[in-house]
């Protein structure tokens, strides 16, 4: 992600320095290449304008931000990747004529004007036919973060339109990082971050905090259009700063017009408003490509505590059998699953609409649980130190040998093992998490669990990632489960503290929304202790 201007950026707007040359190198530019006639779609006037501008194919950009999304260990963990499933993205590409685009294009309700032309067409295609699974797990994860931004853009009023920009920033992934180090489903350098008011520390970055991020670039959105005035240059300059878009601006004569001052952009922001078009008709016309959403396996439906005492993850998954997983995935802006709230300054906790009862009932018992262990003499200590955490004994554990396969990391093989990083780092003395392929890691797990474990070493990167919800079978879990006739599915008797989230944890493969649809339940938080759950079994 091209570095975003701060407070600078916009003191360059009042530079009375005009250069209206363009230097060698844009000349170069003109003339490498063609230009092909384009049609703008102005849903506002409801006119066309016809302009010239260039044909080039950026797919390359923005297809290596979506291709790495797909094997990131935040996707890796919120989605369900079963064994054996072939990717959609080989299939061949179908053409479409210009003309249904258009009509399409023209139909959707936009403030934003939703151009038409040949890049236009490359980013659509590369949605639609090149990157279908990516963009079906995007359209899952919109349906938790979209109602976020629409609020946000509401209360500065906003577009609504704008929220398709997180799909080009981040596709949709809180903890997304770019190569230039911006962070954050809004994708903001540290600097911008901190003069929009984000706290960025060791246990808190709110770049990754949806809520708060998505007001931080609402407010900087809404600033860039006082300066603008004209959308498409707003969407440019978020990407690649005021002080880029000014000198396009300058070196093309003075003109406020995107496709006018296109050749003077840099090469990523000239691919970021027809990629944003793009993005904008897929999320409208999905359906008629056939694309369905992949919803994230985490709880959609949640509540916010407010949190004023130190609180670490686990803690809370102990009392309230929310995974530390779901936890994580809900507020990913907690960088070490610490809370660092105090008396003075709380801090937010997003949990399972199901589970707020919990929590309430067992406020204070999950504060003082194993409370020395995680803050002793109740201070908050780096997790990163070798002593400031404490270690798991491995007194009475098995010890298991793996060894590291290539695209292995620390947070993969501790949800594998379903042990915690601080131990695999300090049992195989790793400094920070640097791990290589072909090296050999002690892990102790469980006396009697060893088999069980060692079987991961055999197993490919989608079989570990399946795997990994697949625990030993514990009596509490057979005396509460029963197999169908057929033996196509077991039924499971609901227990006191279950819900549909730590239902599906019991069964590789399963996801709550699995759960609803093989029983019909339209309320994820109506089912009843006794009552018995279909569930179809994977292995």
């Amino acid at each position: 992600m091209t570095k975003k201007a701060g407070l600078a950026g916009f003191l360059l707007l009042s530079l009375a320095v005009l250069n209206t040359f363009a230097d060698r190198n844009d000349k170069e530019v003109l003339k490498r290449i063609s230009s092909i006639e384009v049609v703008a779609l102005d849903s506002v006037d409801g006119y066309e304008k016809r302009y010239r501008i260039p044909n080039e194919n950026l797919n390359d950009l923005f297809a290596e931000k979506i291709d790495s999304l797909l094997n990131s260990w935040y996707m890796q963990n919120v989605f369900e990747m079963p064994v054996g499933e072939a990717l959609q993205d080989s299939q061949p590409i179908v053409a479409i004529p210009d003309s249904v685009y258009i009509n399409r294009l023209q139909a959707i309700d936009s403030y934003i004007d939703l151009s038409y032309n040949k890049t236009v067409k490359n980013f659509i295609e590369l949605y639609t036919q090149r990157r279908r699974d990516q963009v079906e797990m995007m359209l899952g994860l919109a349906s938790f973060y979209f109602p976020i931004f629409e609020e946000a853009l509401d209360k500065y009023d906003l577009p609504m339109e704008l929220k398709y920009m997180a799909i080009i920033e981040s596709a949709l992934n809180p903890t997304a990082r770019s190569r230039a180090n911006a962070v954050g489903l809004w994708q903001f350098m540290y600097g911008t971050g901190k003069w929009l008011g984000l706290e960025i520390g060791t246990f808190v970055d709110e770049r990754r905090d949806p809520v708060k991020s998505t007001d931080a670039a609402a407010r900087y959105l809404s600033q860039l259009y006082k300066i603008y005035k004209n959308w498409h240059l707003v969407i440019a300059a978020y990407n690649c700063g005021p002080g880029n878009v000014n000198k396009a601006i300058r070196r093309s004569g003075g003109t406020r017009d995107y496709w006018a001052i296109y050749y003077r952009l840099p090469r990523e922001t000239r691919g970021y408003v027809p990629a944003f078009i793009a993005a904008s008709y897929v999320m409208n016309y999905y359906n008629e490509h056939s694309l369905k959403a992949r919803y994230p396996d985490f709880p959609i439906v949640t509540d916010t505590i407010m949190i004023n005492s130190y609180l670490h993850f686990d803690q809370v998954s102990a009392l309230t059998n929310i995974p530390v997983e779901a936890l994580q995935a809900l507020n990913p802006q907690y960088r070490m699953n610490i809370i660092p709230a105090k008396k003075e300054k709380h801090y937010a906790l997003k949990i399972p609409i199901e589970s707020v009862a919990d929590f309430i009932d067992n406020e204070d018992q999950i504060y003082a649980y194993k409370r020395d262990e995680f803050f002793p003499n109740n201070e908050i200590i780096n997790p990163k130190s070798r002593n400031s955490y404490h270690v798991s004994s491995v007194s009475g554990k098995d010890k298991v040998l793996y060894t590291v396969k290539s695209g292995d990391n620390l947070g993969f093989i501790s949800e594998w093992f379903h042990v915690r990083i601080s131990d695999l780092r300090y049992w195989n003395n790793i400094n920070r998490n640097l791990i290589r392929v072909g090296q050999k890691l002690a892990i102790y797990v469980p006396q009697g669990q060893a088999d069980f474990f060692a079987k991961i070493n055999r197993m490919s990167f989608a079989e570990k990632q399946a795997y990994k919800k697949k625990t030993p079978v514990t009596k509490a879990v057979s005396a509460s489960t029963q197999t169908s006739a057929d033996g196509k599915f077991v039924y499971y008797t609901v227990r006191r503290g279950d819900n549909l989230w730590s239902i599906a944890r019991k069964f590789p493969g399963v996801s709550n929304n699995d759960i609803m649809r093989w029983n019909n339940i339209r309320n994820a938080n109506k089912i009843q202790v006794g009552q018995k759950l279909k569930i179809q079994t994977r292995s």
